[in-house]
């Protein structure tokens, strides 16, 4: 009968804090984020990309800055700034001889400096201000939501449209070229589709802390699958536990809702970690191996 009885108890804890609005809100923004996060994430990661979406995070701070100087739409500021310096890291790497870290890197302190520039010209700031910064999922408005679910939208139909092509650049550019690949129009895009997962997430998690949400469940999810497919599937679920996991311990822990569920994440990855070594599978993954080693080539079938 004590089993029985427990059985409520247990459900009743799960679902209280959703019988608050703003609490189921802020579920289904982190579901948007988890599943275009693993989506995107599953490339980042394979590229070696991880650096990119802190860095394009940081940098929407000019185009926050900008717009919230201006009285414009704080969110657009900081999608325009993250897909200029999305495109400038891509120009960069194509037409100079600098690398992606070193493209990045000198964009990234460009515009988070010129972020703090115009910043520093005003006294006050707003909540909806701050919420970029530190993240506020408890604080997503139904604005908030479709805009999220509208961006996301896009970067999936996107991926699902254009899913071997850029399987194909991601594995292996110059072989993509060569087979016709509009090789550098897709780096574009992936570069873009990367920006673009950083302002949906950038909300909810905020610029300090969303590159986490980009990163760890895919990192984790290639611990456990070496198909890219299978990547982006268990990176979801990652990201969705652990946002479902961190937002319960805010709720009944009084406690930050954006660290806790990086925390989780964080968690996830060490859980995953132990089990690869145990498995004896902590060589290094496919998913990880730069474009052209062995195994790599036969990728572009679709796993």
């Amino acid at each position: 009968m004590r089993a029985v009885r427990a059985v409520p108890d247990v459900l009743g804890w799960l679902l209280d804090p959703y019988a608050f609005e703003f609490m189921r809100r802020a579920l289904a923004v982190l579901l948007i984020v988890s599943v275009v996060g693993a989506v995107v994430g599953a490339f980042v990661v394979h590229k070696g990309l991880a650096f990119s979406g802190d860095a394009l995070a940081h940098a929407t701070l000019a185009g926050v800055a900008v717009a919230f100087v201006n009285g414009a739409s704080v969110g657009l500021g900081a999608l325009v700034a993250a897909v200029v310096t999305a495109l400038g890291v891509g120009w960069m790497r194509r037409r100079t001889a600098v690398s992606y870290d070193t493209a990045i890197g000198i964009l990234f302190v460009a515009m988070f400096s010129l972020g703090i520039l115009v910043l520093s010209r005003r006294t006050a700031y707003t909540p909806d201000l701050l919420s970029f910064v530190f993240g506020n999922i408890l604080g997503v408005s139904r604005a908030d939501l479709v805009g999220a679910l509208l961006m996301g939208a896009a970067v999936l139909l996107f991926v699902w449209a254009f899913y071997r092509e850029l399987l194909f650049v991601a594995y292996d550019p110059a072989m993509a070229a060569a087979s016709g690949v509009r090789s550098a129009l897709f780096q574009y895009a992936l570069l873009v589709m990367i920006a673009v997962a950083v302002v949906v997430a950038l909300k909810a998690i905020g610029i300090v802390l969303v590159n986490a949400l980009l990163i760890i469940p895919a990192a984790t999810a290639a611990m456990l699958s070496h198909r890219l497919s299978m990547i982006m599937l268990l990176g979801a679920l990652i990201a969705a536990a652990v946002s479902a996991v961190g937002l319960h311990v805010s709720y009944y822990a009084g406690v930050a809702a954006s660290p806790a569920i990086v925390l989780a994440a964080c968690a996830a990855f060490a859980l995953a970690a132990l089990v690869s070594a145990r498995r004896g599978s902590a060589r290094r993954s496919p998913a990880y191996a730069p474009p052209g080693a062995t195994g790599v080539r036969s990728a572009p079938d679709g796993r």
